[in-house]
């Protein structure tokens, strides 16, 4: 594809994910409109979409990380991470619930959050350089969500989707990271008190802090660091689960506590009309 036709590749891809996003009706997977497995086409579409984000007002606050089970790589054909951006409109308050129609198709993960007090430029960060730069880790609830129809996605797709994130809950007590190991703290996520996920520090590349390094040595090269301030979700410690109207979702990780997010019905929304 020339120059021009992949610009005009990327705008479109951007203008179909947008339209869905804001009818709420889910879209034709995009790999279509991008050249085929092209990375680089669509994160070019995703900073099409952060650009767009800064421009109407939105505030960005960190990254998300995302395909850090090797069991999801291998179901995409890829061999590393991925990563999207986290607007601060995104973050929604500990009981505060989900209005309904606010997402598509949602999912909900635990993962561990860290929050950060200092930038990481480097291009090749130690594990040294990412403790001194963490300010605390908390629990979190990403509430991944897909602006293509019945999840048909492929690497591009999801990429190009803002790496299929959605919103964020964040927990409220923070843990500075000497205070815990986060290669062997245990998750438990319940949905309505039923236990539908489970997993460890370890099956996030090993590691939360494995991924997060692998995120700032990728922005640093990219020449669009990690800041002071910002939010990394590290990626899922265990299998999402489906969300719907009604559903409250809890996760508990060893050494950092729980968090809790909730879904409206619209039923329920109604009657308090």
């Amino acid at each position: 594809m020339s120059a021009r036709a992949s610009a005009d590749a990327v705008t479109k891809a951007a203008d179909v994910l947008e339209e869905a996003a804001r009818t709420g009706v889910p879209c034709a997977p995009v790999r279509s409109l991008l050249p085929e497995a092209d990375l680089d086409a669509a994160y070019a579409v995703q900073r099409l979409h952060v650009e767009r984000g800064v421009t109407a007002g939105r505030r960005l606050v960190g990254r998300k990380i995302g395909l850090t089970s090797p069991a999801v790589q291998r179901q995409l054909g890829v061999g590393q991470p991925d990563f999207g951006a986290l607007f601060a409109d995104m973050a929604v308050p500990e009981g505060a619930p989900i209005a309904p129609g606010r997402l598509l198709q949602p999912k909900v993960e635990a993962e561990v959050a860290l929050v950060l007090g200092a930038d990481l430029p480097h291009r090749e960060p130690t594990v040294a350089d990412l403790l001194r730069a963490t300010a605390f880790a908390l629990p979190a609830l990403e509430i991944v969500d897909s602006r293509i129809a019945d999840w048909d996605i492929t690497i591009v797709d999801t990429v190009a989707d803002n790496a299929s994130c959605g919103l964020y809950v964040l927990g409220g007590t923070p843990v500075p990271l000497d205070r815990v190991d986060l290669r062997v703290v245990r998750m438990t996520m319940t949905r309505n008190g039923e236990t539908v996920s489970q997993g460890a520090g370890a099956d996030c590349l090993g590691s939360p802090l494995t991924a997060a390094l692998w995120l700032a040595a990728t922005l640093a090269g990219l020449g669009d660091p990690l800041r002071a301030g910002d939010i990394v979700l590290t990626g899922a410690l265990g299998p999402m689960a489906v969300a719907a109207e009604g559903d409250e979702f809890t996760a508990h990780i060893e050494g950092l506590g729980t968090v809790t997010t909730a879904f409206a019905s619209a039923a329920r929304e109604g009657a308090g009309a």
